[in-house]
């Protein structure tokens, strides 16, 4: 687990890029999760989701792009509550990308597996490859009453029904970052100056978020903890996110 960070920078893709200008990721220190939520609202939020309401929610047709799974471990009385935010893994090897047949799912230059709406036809083929699960269907073009749509974020579409949704590692704060470096004539973004809407809510900084390319960034730094491991590492996926183990304290 030590090495994580070597085996990252060893993935190529072939037919892609040999190597990214940028690999954007992002590190969630499990032992600093409480669970609070205020991820799944700010991503909510930032990205124009939209509330499905309590009937759609039932039919399964709830609209969120991060989840906080809630399992418990051990036997009463010694149960244990744990939680995991879990998003799109940006994999550099997304077994989502392969069987689109329009190719709305790709790598783009920045390691970030991205989605092209209106290229997007709904056949839902990436969200059953995607061992995640966390690919959604749009199933209706929502629309929010007065004054709510005074909160929609400009920077980010609105989507209509027939699309997959997805985690975009809120791509539209990376390219202000790189546009802003641009007009600095800088070459490269500093660390710490994209800060997705998750990692910015996160009250007990769990989360970190940076450039992997860069070896003195946080969030490399991060995945050279002891702690740190990919979900699901066997399907050799090369997720982008990193989980660290949460500390378990034994009598």
């Amino acid at each position: 687990m030590a090495k994580i960070t070597d085996k990252i920078k060893e993935y190529t893709r072939p037919g892609y890029y040999e190597k990214f200008d940028y690999h954007w990721t992002m590190s969630i220190d499990l032992d600093r999760c409480t669970g609070c939520g205020a991820c799944v609202v700010a991503c909510q939020a930032e990205n124009n989701l939209p509330i499905v309401g309590e009937k759609r929610f039932k039919e399964r047709r709830e609209m969120k792009w991060l989840r906080i799974e809630r399992y418990w471990e051990g036997e009463y009385p010694n149960l244990k509550l744990k939680f995991l935010p879990m998003l799109c893994q940006q994999c550099d090897q997304a077994p989502c990308e392969t069987p689109c047949p329009v190719a709305a799912t790709y790598h783009n230059q920045d390691g970030l597996n991205t989605q092209i709406y209106n290229r997007c036809i709904g056949t839902r083929t990436c969200a059953v490859y995607c061992p995640y699960e966390v690919r959604y269907f749009n199933w209706f073009t929502y629309t929010w009453d007065e004054p709510l749509e005074q909160q929609l974020n400009p920077d980010v579409t609105v989507r209509e029904k027939g699309v997959m949704e997805k985690c975009t590692f809120c791509v539209q704060r990376i390219r202000m970052a790189k546009d802003k470096a641009k007009d600095d004539n800088r070459r490269r973004v500093k660390d710490g100056e994209v800060t997705p809407a998750c990692v910015q809510s996160c009250a007990s900084e769990a989360m970190q978020f940076g450039d992997l390319n860069d070896p003195n960034s946080k969030v490399s730094k991060m995945t050279k903890n002891k702690r740190a491991y990919h979900v699901l590492e066997e399907l050799n996926t090369k997720p982008s996110v990193v989980y660290l183990q949460k500390v378990e304290k034994h009598d």
